[in-house]
Parts: structure tokens; C-alpha cells; sequence
């Protein structure tokens, strides 16, 4: 069971350690103005290896009443949170205990992971993470690869609620479930990856949401990264999706 306060202590999700690298956002040679290729520098953390469920969900909203589904103020959640809720802790017939949580806001998914001693990935960490493939770190130009997540990404809504979690086939590091089942909340979901050090904090590359964006994304490898950015930049905090959810991850500390 989760705490409200201690959850970290009682829960025990299943994590990996990812090693440090860089990330070139959009894997294209977007330059700085010396016309040297923009990279984000990713330090080592730990993540999830399948996202947050219905059951994980449930648990929390058990022992944090704020976050249920009947008291959630609408400043934190649209109309239509936790809509596989039937009520606050009890999931419709349709939803599966082991799916993958959804219809839940950037407030709440936020909350949860703070909850578990956690927080939610930078969008810079979670391209990294969505750029390997099942034999190595970064398939951001395998055309295979490439595909498969274009081809989801145009998949219709099915009807009957969404699979377990981790049915699938994990990534080079052991992860599940990161394009073949929902999209995920990031921390900065806000805002662009640019080059430079740290957690890639900072201003929205205009390049991107303009004609040079078309250009950008003429590639699969760009059109793939540019159609998350461009999901993104069409989110509230509040906002609530059917196939939106979201996984912890944590710093390692020294």
C-alpha cells in the first residue's frame, strides 16, 4: 500500500539505472552559431521500466483524497479525470488494474511521483530513454525503428480500455512500453530542448514551430521527435488524455 508521506518506503516499483550520454535534440544537426552540433549533456538516473498503472494510481488517491477523482480541483484536472475511474478508487469494468494510468493530469502525475520520492522526467531525459531501440542506445536512424513509432503514433483510438503494462518487448535498457501504448508526461512538457549543459531548461527553439520546423521535420527521424514536441506544446497542466500517462524517475544521489 502507498502512504500518504512514506510511500517511498512501502513502494517498490522496479527501476534501472541509466548511464550518463548526450542527447542531440530532434537527432539532427541543428548547430550553434560557431556551427557546432547543439548536444544536452544527461547525467545518470533512474527510471521506471513501465509506467505508473490504474492500481498504483488507485493506491495513492486511497491515501491522498485531494487527488481522487471526486475532489480534484479543476485548476489541477479538465473534465474527464481519471475517467477510468468509475469512483474514486474503484476502476470501470473496461479498465484493467495493470494498464497503464491515464486520463491524469501534469498536477497529479507530478504529485504522485513526489509522493514516491520521485519526479517526473525532463523532456531531454525522456527522448534520451525513447531514443534506444531493443539492441542499442540510440535507433534515432534505424528506418525500422522509426517506422514502428510513426506507425503508431497513427493508430485510432481502440475500442475496450488500454493492455497491461510491460507486455511488450523491453528497449537496450530494459525499459517497456515507451512508444507502443501511450504518450508520457514530462517535467518541462512546456517548453524546447536547447544545447548546452544541464537539464535543458530554457527558452522555446523557435526553429521548430516555424517553416524551419517543415524543414526540420523532413526527416523520419525529426518528424517522429518533432510530432511529441508538437503534442506537447498543445498541453495544459490540466489537461486529461485518454492515451496520456506517465512513469517516475529519480536522481542518483552521491
Amino acid at each position: 500500500m502507498i502512504l500518504a508521506g512514506t510511500a517511498h518506503a512501502t513502494w517498490r516499483p522496479s527501476l534501472v539505472t541509466i548511464p550518463k550520454g548526450q542527447l542531440t535534440p530532434f537527432g539532427s544537426p541543428l548547430k550553434d552559431k560557431a556551427g557546432v552540433p547543439q548536444t544536452i549533456d544527461i547525467r545518470s538516473f533512474q527510471v521506471m521500466t513501465v509506467p505508473v498503472t490504474n492500481s498504483d494510481f488507485s493506491e495513492f488517491v486511497g491515501e491522498n483524497r485531494e487527488w481522487s477523482k471526486s475532489s480534484v480541483k479543476s485548476i489541477f484536472a479538465e473534465t474527464g479525470y481519471l475517467e477510468d475511474f468509475a469512483s474514486d478508487q474503484k476502476l470501470k469494468k473496461s479498465a484493467l488494474p495493470r494498464a497503464p494510468v491515464t486520463f491524469v493530469s501534469w498536477f497529479a502525475s507530478r504529485a504522485f511521483c513526489e509522493n514516491v520520492g520521485m519526479r517526473l522526467p525532463t523532456t531531454a531525459e525522456w527522448e534520451y530513454l525513447a531514443a534506444a531501440n531493443e539492441s542499442k542506445a540510440n535507433a534515432n536512424r534505424d528506418p525500422e525503428f522509426l517506422q514502428t513509432i510513426l506507425n503508431w503514433y497513427s493508430e485510432p483510438r481502440e475500442k475496450g480500455g488500454l493492455r497491461q503494462v510491460g507486455r511488450g518487448r523491453a528497449n537496450f535498457y530494459g525499459l517497456y512500453d515507451l512508444h507502443s501504448l501511450i504518450w508520457e508526461w514530462v517535467d518541462d512538457f512546456n517548453s524546447s530542448l536547447q544545447g548546452g549543459e544541464g537539464r535543458a531548461e530554457g527558452s522555446l527553439n523557435k526553429d521548430l514551430f516555424c517553416g524551419g520546423g517543415g524543414a526540420i521535420g523532413a526527416n523520419k527521424e525529426d518528424y517522429a521527435a518533432y510530432m511529441r514536441f508538437a503534442f506537447r506544446s498543445s498541453l495544459k497542466g490540466s489537461s486529461v488524455i485518454w492515451n496520456l500517462g506517465f512513469r517516475c524517475v529519480k536522481d542518483i544521489v552521491k
